[in-house]
């Protein structure tokens, strides 16, 4: 049974910094790309950066460019989700998820992925 669990989501002031994690079970990062998500409230979910399942492709989308950051740890079977300069904008609930087929290049778009974790709420606010 595939499982993604994201933690790591709280309270932090603008201009702050937060790391996100996505574990995952079931299947190895090596078969998936992992996509990050998020939702404010009233809008509609939103793809902001994923990472092939070879690694090499990343796809960010311009309104978290130069800000957050993708990583993974094979290893630990982890995702990260290094968001940096953060802005009362960036609130909302932040999600994982796994699209196959993914080896040289990652979509950004909901539809493309069959697997999700619950959600962490991220608040940006002083």
């Amino acid at each position: 049974q595939l499982q993604l669990v994201e933690s790591g989501g709280g309270l932090v002031r603008p201009g702050g910094s937060l790391r996100l994690s996505c574990s995952v079970s079931g299947f190895t990062l090596d078969d998936y790309a992992i996509g990050w998500f998020r939702q404010a409230p009233g809008k509609e979910r939103e793809g902001i950066l994923c990472i092939s399942s070879s690694g090499s492709g990343i796809n960010t989308a311009g309104s978290v460019e130069g800000r957050f950051t993708i990583s993974r740890d094979n290893a630990k079977n982890t995702v990260y989700l290094q968001m940096n300069s953060l802005k009362p904008e960036d609130t909302g609930v932040y999600y994982c998820a796994a699209q196959g087929d993914a080896y040289y290049y990652c979509a950004r778009t909901t539809k493309e992925y069959n697997y999700w974790g619950q959600g962490t709420q991220v608040t940006v606010s002083s």
